[in-house]
């Protein structure tokens, strides 16, 4: 029984999108693995861009910063 997790930052995907991404992730996990699709669970979590960093900066800091920049 696979459980798959999905992470993105909460910043208006679809559901069309949503359920792309679990229908996407379900086929993987079948044809990779050879799981039951039936038995597949797939939980996409959003996070605010403020609760999200990379480069040791949160997202929404980093996305301000380089907007200034190009400006």
């Amino acid at each position: 029984m696979p459980i798959i997790r999905i992470e993105i930052t909460r910043e208006g995907a679809t559901a069309a999108q949503k359920a792309a991404l679990i229908r996407g992730a379900t086929t993987l996990v079948a044809d990779v693995l050879g799981k039951d699709p039936a038995l597949t669970f797939v939980v996409i979590d959003e996070v605010d861009t403020g609760n999200w960093g990379v480069a040791g900066e949160p997202v929404a800091v980093l996305r301000t910063r380089r907007s200034a920049e190009a400006g």
